[in-house]
């Protein structure tokens, strides 16, 4: 939990895990990146995207960033393969931003540069820096280069905090912003923690406003609660702002975490350690049934958060043999990784595929599955209860005491559905057996 080392790398050419062989890692199966830069950039009110990149990538990208409620269009030139051959893509990406520019109420367009805008020779330095006094920033998320959508939202992030944090702005004392794309609930009740022991949650990144983002380089410290923004992670810390790592996970966590937020934003140390120990108590009064006992749990997903729920698990008396994410190793990724190799956990899986966790199927024997919808389909069909990781839990809060309730208390149901599925798989079974016999 102290200050973070230079967030390099680490790791990535390590040994395969004993269970399966080696596989490519350089481009993990996830969707294009540049959802997750768009995910983060029109959320943000007055942001209004242009997006440079070929007609099939803008009608899929435009198609799942509705889908995930973005309520703004993304402004964006044809560009088919005879415009992409006229060698004018420089030319179009201008126009893009010229219009952009008319749309209400923006005050900041970041231009999104694709695998196609790169590979066709875009230019920043003949990108206008601002049209009609609005700031103009280029985000480049090419699929070749940034490999993951979550990863993408760090890069979105920090090039947009670039133009916007001044970096002559007087920090104020006590003052924590939270980084990490949570539940609603969670910053209100982080906030509600870090104010018992005299300090205050300022903002809370990615940002629904540009101010948002102004006010984050005035924060004293930084919490990263998920561990894949390093880019904007080195923003901040270069204006300054201490850094926090980890998040408050569990109890060990929870109690790490509140200890190191004190130390960060210079708090009372003994307020600090009544709150910690208040958490601690309030969720080892939870923990001391076992609620997850006996249990083998399964976690594989692509949002970069899936260590932090494994450490839920295994606190809650679960054994969880196998995490993978499609994100890669860090220093931000090290804390989380080594508590859970402690703890029993045999594999963490960086930058993973779909392959690894098939074949890790087949190595352990599941009573759960949290993953990826091809992961969780693939387990029904073998009657082993199985949820869509993103959209189950997610929707759930996640930190300090409250957290881990809520999401143990879920996944503890989703255990008890072991009959329904094995009904199912009979059902199906004898139905296919009358059809062929």
């Amino acid at each position: 939990m102290a200050e973070l080392l230079p967030l390099t790398p680490a790791g990535e050419g390590a040994a395969p895990e004993p269970f399966k062989a080696g596989s490519c890692k350089l481009h993990p199966q996830t969707m294009c990146p540049a959802f997750g830069a768009l995910r983060v950039l029109s959320r943000i009110e007055g942001a209004q995207p242009a997006m440079i990149t070929d007609t099939g990538c803008l009608y899929g990208l435009t198609f799942v960033t509705h889908f995930y409620a973005a309520r703004k269009s993304i402004v964006a030139p044809q560009l088919g393969t005879a415009e992409l051959s006229s060698g004018k893509v420089q030319e179009a990406a201008n126009a893009a931003i010229a219009e952009a520019a008319k749309e209400q109420n923006v005050s900041v367009i970041p231009v999104l540069s694709l695998c196609v805008a790169e590979t066709a020779g875009l230019s920043e330095e003949l990108l206008p820096t601002e049209v009609d006094g609005k700031p103009v920033v280029l985000v480049r998320v090419p699929a070749y280069a940034i490999h993951s959508h979550p990863e993408a939202k760090d890069i979105a992030l920090a090039a947009v905090m670039r133009r916007f944090i001044d970096s002559a702005s007087v920090q104020e004392p006590h003052s924590l912003v939270l980084l990490g794309e949570v539940f609603p609930a969670d910053p209100l009740i982080i906030d509600g923690v870090v104010r018992k022991m005299g300090g205050r949650v300022i903002t809370t990144l990615p940002g629904r406003h540009v101010n948002e983002l102004k006010l984050a380089g005035q924060a004293a410290a930084v919490a990263t609660l998920h561990p894949f923004y390093r880019e904007t992670v080195g923003v901040l810390r270069a204006r300054g702002v201490g850094v926090v790592s980890g998040a408050p996970i569990g109890v060990e966590g929870s109690a790490a975490w509140i200890r190191a937020v004190g130390a960060a934003l210079d708090l009372d140390e003994d307020v600090v350690e009544r709150v910690a120990s208040e958490e601690e108590a309030a969720a080892r009064g939870f923990l001391s049934t076992q609620p997850l006992k006996g249990t083998t749990i399964m976690i594989s997903g692509y949002e970069g958060n899936e260590m932090l729920y494994a450490r839920l698990l295994v606190e809650g008396g679960a054994h969880v043999p196998y995490v993978s994410t499609s994100i890669g190793q860090s220093m931000l990724t090290a804390g989380d990784e080594a508590w859970l190799k402690a703890h029993g956990c045999e594999a963490v899986v960086y930058r993973k595929a779909i392959e690894d966790d098939m074949a890790a199927m087949k190595h352990w024997t599941f009573d759960l599955v949290i993953g990826t919808t091809t992961l969780a389909a693939h387990a029904k069909e073998l009657g082993i209860p199985a949820v869509y990781y993103t959209n189950m839990l997610s929707v759930r809060p996640l930190f300090l005491a409250g957290g881990m309730i809520a999401s143990l208390s879920f996944v503890r149901e989703l255990l008890g559905r072991r009959p329904l599925y094995e009904r199912m798989v009979d059902f199906f079974g004898a139905r296919r057996d009358e059809t062929f016999a």
